[in-house]
C-alpha cells in the first residue's frame, strides 16, 4: 500500500533537510588545538550525508503540536549526535567491520581504529552536552528536562545500545537462527527507539498532552519496526551502488532477518502492515500532518 507521494515531496523534503543540516552544523565542534585529529573525525562522520531522519521527524512533531520556537534545536542536533555515534561504533571491526557507508570510507577506515571508538564516544558526549543548551531557550524547564529524559532513556541500555547488545552478543555467540521474539526486540530497541524519541520529544516541547505523547511513541514504534525490516528487505534486493554499503552483508554474517523468517513478499506485507498502522495513529492526532504522513510513508518504502 506505498503511499502515493505529492509532486511537491521531494522538493519540501530537500529544502527541510537542508535546513536541518545548518541547524546541526551550528552545533559542531571547531578546531581544537590538541584534540584536532578528535573533532576531524567528528565533523568527517558528522558531514558525511544520511537522510536526517531524526531531526526532521523531530521538528515535525514539534511542529505539529504547535511548537514555534527555538528550543527544539539543540534536541535536533543531539539525536543526529547519538545516531551517527552508533553507526561510528557499529563499523568499527569489533562489531561490523565495514569500510564503507554512505558510499564514503567509514571513519575507522579514515582515522583508525582508536579515534573510530573515541570519536563515537565523543559524539555521544557531545549530544548531552548540546541538548542542555535546550534551557536557554525553555519556557517551560519541566518540558525540556522531561525531553532530555527521553533522550537519555531511549539511547541507553533501555533503548539503542540495549539493542545493539542483544544483537551483538547472539552474533559473537554464533547463534545463527533467532525467534521472532528476539529479534522484534533487538529491531524495537536498537532501531526504533531512535525513531520513537525524537517524534516524542517534539511532541513534548510542543507542550502536547500526555495521550499525544504516548501516541507519538507508538507511532515511532511502528515505523521503525517497518524502517528496520525494510533495511532487511534493501540487504537482498538493492545494490553497493545505491545503497552506498554493502549488500548480502545479513547472509554473508548468517544473521537472522524479516527475510530470513518469511522470505522478502512476507517481509514487505510486514512493512505494508505496520506503516498502515503507524498513519491510522498520526490521523488521531491534531494539527497539520500531510507532510509527515508522507514522510513515514517514504522512511518505510524507501529505496536505499
Amino acid at each position: 500500500m506505498e503511499m502515493v507521494r505529492s509532486v511537491n515531496f521531494r522538493d519540501e523534503l530537500n529544502q527541510k533537510t537542508h535546513w536541518v543540516e545548518s541547524v546541526i552544523e551550528r552545533y559542531l565542534p571547531d578546531g581544537e588545538e590538541f584534540a584536532c585529529a578528535l573533532t576531524d573525525a567528528i565533523n568527517y562522520s558528522m558531514k558525511s550525508g544520511g537522510k536526517r531522519i531524526r531531526p526532521l521527524l523531530m521538528y515535525e512533531s514539534y511542529h505539529m503540536v504547535g511548537g514555534s520556537h527555538a528550543v527544539v534545536e539543540p534536541f535536533m542536533a543531539a539525536i543526529e549526535m547519538i545516531h551517527t555515534h552508533s553507526l561510528i561504533h557499529d563499523d568499527l571491526p569489533a562489531i561490523d567491520g565495514d569500510l564503507y557507508r554512505r558510499g564514503k570510507k567509514t571513519t575507522h577506515a579514515v582515522f583508525g581504529e582508536a579515534l573510530g571508538v573515541l570519536s563515537g564516544d565523543a559524539l555521544l558526549n557531545l549530544a548531552y552536552e548540546t541538548a542542555m543548551k535546550a534551557f536557554s531557550y525553555a519556557d517551560d524547564k519541566n518540558n525540556t528536562i522531561e525531553a532530555l529524559t527521553i533522550l537519555t532513556l531511549k539511547a541507553g541500555i533501555h533503548g539503542m545500545l540495549g539493542g545493539q547488545s542483544v544483537d551483538v552478543t547472539n552474533e559473537k555467540n554464533n547463534v545463527e537462527h533467532l525467534d521472532k521474539e528476539t529479534l522484534d526486540h533487538i529491531y524495537r530497541n536498537k532501531t526504533a527507539s531512535l525513531l520513537e524519541a525524537p517524534l516524542m520529544i517534539g511532541a513534548v516541547l510542543g507542550g502536547a498532552s500526555r495521550g499525544e505523547i504516548t501516541c507519538m511513541e507508538q507511532i515511532g514504534r511502528k515505523i521503525g519496526m517497518a524502517f528496520q525490516i525494510q533495511d532487511d528487505i534493501l540487504d537482498v534486493t538493492s545494490t553497493t551502488e545505491v545503497l552506498g554499503k554493502p549488500v548480502f552483508s545479513d547472509e554473508k554474517n548468517q544473521k537472522t532477518t524479516y527475510v530470513t523468517l518469511m522470505g522478502v513478499q512476507g517481509a514487505k506485507g510486514e512493512v505494508e502492515q505496520l506503516t498502515s498502522e503507524a498513519l491510522r495513529l498520526l490521523d488521531t492526532l491534531p494539527g497539520e500532518k500531510e507532510f509527515m504522513k508522507e514522510l513515514l510513508s517514504y522512511l518505510a518504502f524507501r529505496d536505499r
